[in-house]
């Protein structure tokens, strides 16, 4: 049985993933901790720990699993450089899955991005529209960064380089070599993604629209129950290893 974590247990994703593990007979919430409670007590009665709180408890989290050699599911997304390094620097000792999301839909429509984009050719202008709730802290999203450096990866562009955030005022006709991104925010949207491909006479758009926090607490349990089959290889993964679509 398979004995799990969860961070932020009071918030929408953490009573999301919480509620879910209800329907997994091979795993078992053993702890949920939020603000004010000790990662250290509650880690050692886990296997695995699944954090979707925020990027700047990161250090926190990470640390402690490298700590008591704990697995870790990692949903939070907006890191620094300093943390990303943490956490591949801890991925050398400990497995950690680390995806910008955990959605079975959004891993499809990652793959099915890269495909079209080689299919395509560089005829066709891309940009990226993404929207979320009012609450959400971070803009892009870790899914429309991800999109988009797929993207700039399947034309050999560079994401620091090539991706405009928003237009505003006369910036001139739109080069080729450019990526287009756009954050929308509003109301309770649980998270849409719409990478658009516009050509001459024609334009393409693959989109994935969210409806529900479940999609992205299953998916992190399922990446939980893969890495517990792993063993205890170290390494760090995404969905995309988890789902077999690399």
């Amino acid at each position: 049985m398979l004995r799990i974590l969860v961070t932020g247990a009071r918030g929408r994703m953490g009573q999301a993933i919480i509620a879910c593990s209800e329907a997994c007979p091979e795993l078992t919430i053993s702890a949920g901790i939020d603000l004010g409670d000790s990662l250290a007590e509650a880690l050692p009665d886990c296997d695995t720990v699944i954090d979707f709180t925020y990027h700047g408890f990161t250090p926190e989290v990470v640390s402690g699993c490298l700590a008591v050699g704990k697995s870790l599911v990692l949903g939070t997304t907006g890191h620094t450089d300093e943390e990303l390094a943490q956490i591949r620097e801890a991925s050398k000792h400990i497995p950690i899955v680390h995806a910008p999301n955990y959605s079975v839909g959004v891993n499809t429509l990652f793959w099915l991005t890269r495909r079209a984009t080689e299919i395509l050719g560089p005829d066709f202008d891309l940009e990226v529209v993404e929207m979320h709730h009012h609450h959400k802290k971070d803009s892009p999203s870790g899914t429309a960064r991800r999109l988009a450096e797929i993207l700039a990866e399947a034309r050999d562009l560079s994401y620091d380089q090539d991706v405009r955030h928003g237009r505003f005022g006369d910036v001139g006709a739109r080069p080729r070599a450019e990526i287009g991104m756009h954050a929308l925010r509003g109301g309770d949207v649980v998270g849409d993604h719409t990478v658009i491909y516009a050509g001459d006479g024609e334009r393409i758009e693959l989109t994935h629209k969210a409806s529900s926090r479940n999609t992205f607490a299953n998916g992190s349990l399922r990446a939980a129950l893969w890495l517990h089959q792993q063993g205890h290889r170290s390494g760090l993964f995404d969905m995309q290893d988890v789902l077999g679509l690399k």
